[in-house]
């Protein structure tokens, strides 16, 4: 079989340019990557080996081999995992990124002045950090299973080649050509510093040659470098901060410190261990539902799977660690994990922990959750609808902005903040806090003193409806619901009198609106436009029909304030029998409505013109 020549897909050329010129300012980082990767290629053989033994084929010893040639000047990162065919080669180093190499190059070009670490770890191409300290990169690699061995090479410009190869064990070599200016990474002693700092709780040893010292037949000694003892596994007590931040830099391929963690042993019925963090910064990913999710499983230490997402739900994606179990059998499959009862129990005890963690972080250090809730506030929210028997517990956890306060607020701040004839917490569904400053819907409660909280997501919709009560006082939606206020005095009494002009509005409004009827919520407004009993906010329905959803659309009801001097005109007309204006105020006074609320006008052109129309007739009549 021949060389091939290929060259990379999309704009890798451009991505490795950024990666190499642009991005970094510590280029000791590639040993950690790629020492990661040969650990992961372990794992999967461990994995694989669990349904085929013959896979192994007597070679059980795993291990990971770093290799230093001052008079070649390379370095080689040797591992007798699973390995990569002549395809894996292609698809996997290739291609940067999975998930589209287009927007890691933007997401690279934006942060290149400030060096974000983080960029890295959130596409996963931890392997191009090869290039930080080579000019030519060999992977020599022989699949679990296969007898043949390709060898991939390239320079980082626009091609690379993949070749037939000879490799006597199954796993993966790479060989870094390092430039001149980076052989102090071919020094013993460099190297064995590096393995201390970022990978000594990699799972499987990691070995050293020694240089100067070989056995009876002359054969390179090795001798291993590193505690190679499950971090997740030790005492709390015997591990250090920066040893905690190292290991999650490995499972969750981030270069940026977590912002909290929380290491538990849970002993009884069931036995395991799980070690669980917070991250600092949002994924460029987390909305996006074809994106696994999950914690890394093991089963009495030995590696199960990527992405265990029965164990931690959708509404805590962001949770990055790991979780081992001494009551699973070692062939789980997902199909076991979804039916079992002992993964239920541990999928509980993972969501108590976080939580738990969570109120621990927004009690004893408020700016750390403000960072969090700015990040994840809107996956914690999907959480009171999708499993809302943990509404107690995430009610705690829920920070909106209010009619008073831009910065998010807990619910706790706003019951104490609560005036003492206010027995309810009003809230308010809109697009953005700008609309519902202005909104006519809180007119009466913002002149009673009455703080309203600003539910601005498009899951609050959602969210909101498991969450009734809280401390006790119930939650009332200040667009939709009974405000719970008292009735002004002689109600029926201007309902009476107001009945034929509602009538007319229902009649011209009829295609329109479900019902029209007077209003306890409005102040300075002559009318708004209220959401019927268990109907979808305005905005929340424009957004699902523009997503083909399939959304019907929803009459709402048309409430008019009774003390607005423009009411008592329009009355006055109507009663005047002037029915050609009544229409045209009807017509105009239901468009002021939708635009409050930030909703479009049906028929634009026709609403410009009748305003103009009523302007001039209005300027006419003060001149006269």
């Amino acid at each position: 079989m021949a060389k091939k020549t290929r060259k990379f897909k999309a704009e890798v050329t451009q991505v490795l340019s950024l990666v190499i010129n642009s991005l970094y300012s510590n280029k000791e980082i590639f040993l950690r990557e790629l020492v990661s990767n040969a650990s992961d290629a372990i794992d999967k053989l461990q994995f694989e080996a669990l349904t085929d033994a013959d896979i192994l084929a007597g070679d059980t010893a795993l291990k990971i081999r770093i290799i230093p040639d001052e008079e070649a000047g390379t370095l080689t990162i040797w591992d007798n995992g699973i390995g990569m065919s002549e395809d894996d080669l292609i698809n996997m180093l290739g291609t940067v990124a999975h998930s589209g190499s287009r927007s890691f190059m933007e997401a690279l070009e934006q942060n290149a002045q400030t060096k974000d670490l983080n960029i890295i770890g959130q596409f996963g191409v931890g392997f191009y950090s090869a290039y930080l300290v080579a000019d030519k990169v060999e992977v020599l690699s022989k699949r679990a299973g296969s007898d043949e061995a390709f060898r991939w090479t390239s320079d980082a410009q626009e091609k690379y080649t993949v070749e037939p190869a000879e490799r006597e064990a199954r796993g993966t070599s790479v060989i870094l050509h390092l430039r001149d200016d980076q052989k102090e990474f071919l020094q013993p002693y460099r190297l064995r510093a590096l393995v201390k700092q970022y990978s000594d709780f990699v799972g499987h040893p990691i070995e050293m040659l020694e240089m100067k010292y070989s056995d009876e037949e002359g054969d390179p000694q090795f001798e291993q470098v590193n505690q190679a003892s499950a971090l997740w596994q030790r005492s709390p007590e015997d591990v250090t901060e920066e040893q905690y931040n190292e290991f999650y830099t490995h499972v969750a391929h981030d270069w940026e410190p977590p912002i909290a963690h929380t290491h538990f042993k849970i002993e009884g019925a069931q036995l395991f261990t799980g070690l669980l963090y917070i991250p600092s910064k949002a994924r460029f990913d987390l909305y996006d539902p074809d994106v696994p999710h999950g914690v890394r499983l093991f089963v009495k230490r030995v590696f199960i799977m990527d992405n265990a997402a029965e164990l931690v739900p959708r509404w805590l994606r962001f949770v990055r660690g790991v979780v081992d179990s001494a009551d699973l059998p070692l062939n789980v499959s997902r199909e076991i994990l979804q039916d079992s009862k002992l993964v239920r129990v541990m999928r509980k005890q993972v969501i108590k922990k976080t939580l738990d963690l969570l109120n621990e972080i927004a009690d004893d250090r408020p700016e750390d959750y403000a960072k969090i809730w700015e990040n994840f506030g809107p996956v914690l929210k999907e959480g009171l609808h999708f499993d809302p028997e943990y509404a107690d517990k995430l009610s705690s956890l829920l920070r909106f902005g209010t009619s008073t306060h831009e910065e998010p607020q807990s619910l706790a701040s706003y019951v104490e903040r609560m005036p003492e004839d206010q027995e309810k917490i009003y809230y308010a569904l809109g697009a953005s806090r700008h609309l519902l400053d202005g909104s006519p819907h809180l007119e009466v409660l913002k002149s009673k003193g009455y703080e309203v909280l600003y539910l601005t997501d498009s899951i609050d919709q959602w969210a909101i409806e498991a969450l009734n009560e809280f401390d006790g006082k119930e939650l009332v939606d200040a667009v939709q619901g009974d405000l719970g206020l008292e009735s002004e005095e002689n109600a029926e009494e201007k309902a009476e009198a107001l009945e034929p002009l509602t009538a007319k509005f229902k009649e011209v409004l009829d295609d329109e609106v479900a019902e029209v009827r007077l209003s306890s919520r409005l102040a300075e407004s002559p009318a708004c436009l209220v959401v019927p009993e268990g109907g979808v906010a305005s905005h929340i329905e424009r957004l699902l029909r523009a997503q083909n959803q399939g959304m019907p659309e929803q009459k709402r009801i048309l409430e008019l304030n009774p003390n607005h001097p423009l009411i008592e005109a329009v009355k006055a007309l109507h009663e005047a029998e002037r029915q050609d204006k009544v229409t045209e105020w009807v017509e105009l006074i239901y468009d002021q409505a939708l635009l409050a609320e930030g909703s479009p006008i049906k028929e634009p052109a026709k609403f410009a013109h009748r305003l103009t129309s009523m302007m001039q007739e209005v300027a006419q009549a003060q001149l006269n």
